[in-house]
């Protein structure tokens, strides 16, 4: 159990809006091509763009002024210094030995910083918390959890999300003009098939495009049939973010995504390629919520999601708006992922 749980719920969601605020003020003022310099690209996670410093330069600050006063926690986010208990994760107060945490804080600062340095998409500020079991902490540990918008320059609404284990979501929508704060009600999509609704199999950066695709056609035949002449049977969305796409599930806009590319990496591995990039634990910190949505979540092999509380293990998941959608999905998509050796 998380001591002083709803404290620490109103500190996190006074950080998001300080590096939403933060984050917006710095598009507005700077260059695309300012914003997507690429500033560390070294190490075995993401590639960090100067976007993302915007916020990161800010995140280590606020936490050892309004935080590790209060409790002992270890900050987990990418990019962060080894402070000894690994890379990625830094311990603060600092000092304190790792199991003299209360919690571990998972977080990205930014999800989705490429659509945002472009002004494509909204990005999103992702945190997970989760008691402290130390390098044994896991995904499925998480017991507060916090999504955060961050908008488009010409875009004046934002959403947040929150949400406690057992306890259901919270939302609300912010008006950058207005300032006023809106309570938000979201449910997943209750339709029994994927017809005619979002769905995606993802392939939004070079290294899996041909083998991710022919899986996607797989699955969308089994599930809806031949494609007929003049009709579209389903759309997908290729959102690069998962707190995005974990929102359009959660908003009822997208009725099934799978993000397979880590268990495509043993089928290039055979050719004698590597992959490039996958989802972290990181971009997954709000699972939490999307589960307490009523969404489905899995690994990609049909059991419950889950994973090390890091920055570096490569995971796959799928996420399912109800659990029809998941009986037409998921006995196709194993079955395509079976053939190829994947699972």
């Amino acid at each position: 159990m998380i001591r002083d749980r709803d404290r620490l719920l109103e500190q996190l969601r006074q950080l998001h809006r300080e590096i939403q605020r933060t984050v917006v003020a710095s598009t507005e003022r700077a260059s695309h091509g300012a914003l997507a310099t690429v500033v560390a690209d070294d190490d075995d996670g993401d590639t960090i763009y100067a976007l993302d410093r915007v916020s990161e330069e800010y995140l280590i600050g606020w936490f050892e002024r309004e935080v590790a006063p209060e409790r002992p926690f270890m900050l987990v986010a990418e990019g962060l210094p080894d402070s000894g208990a690994g890379p990625g994760v830094l311990a603060l107060p600092r000092g304190i030995a790792a199991d003299e945490a209360e919690v571990r804080i998972l977080m990205d600062p930014i999800d989705g910083t490429r659509g945002l340095m472009f002004q494509k998409r909204s990005g999103w500020i992702l945190t997970g918390v989760a008691p402290n079991h130390g390098s044994a902490t896991r995904l499925r540990d998480i017991e507060l959890a916090i999504q955060t918008e961050i908008p488009l320059v010409k875009q004046h609404l934002a959403d947040t999300l929150w949400a406690v284990r057992g306890a259901g979501i919270a939302a609300e929508r912010y008006n950058r003009l207005t300032g006023e704060r809106q309570p938000l009600a979201l449910h997943p999509d209750t339709a029994s098939s994927i017809a005619h609704r979002f769905a995606t199999v993802a392939r939004f950066v070079p290294g899996a495009r041909v083998e991710l695709s022919e899986i996607d056609e797989e699955i969308m035949e089994a599930a809806l049939g031949p494609v007929m002449r003049g009709k579209s049977l389903s759309f997908e969305d290729q959102y690069i973010c998962s707190g995005g796409q974990l929102y359009g599930l959660i908003a009822g806009q997208d009725a099934f995504v799978a993000d397979l590319r880590s268990l495509v990496e043993s089928l290039r591995a055979r050719e004698g390629r590597v992959l490039g990039i996958s989802c972290h634990p990181y971009d997954l910190a709000t699972a939490l919520i999307a589960e307490e949505a009523g969404v489905l979540l899995t690994d990609g092999r049909g059991h419950p999601l889950d994973a090390p509380l890091d920055t570096q293990t490569d995971v796959a998941w799928v996420g399912y708006a109800n659990a029809q959608i998941r009986a037409q999905i998921e006995p196709a998509l194993l079955a395509a992922l079976t053939r190829r050796g994947l699972i």
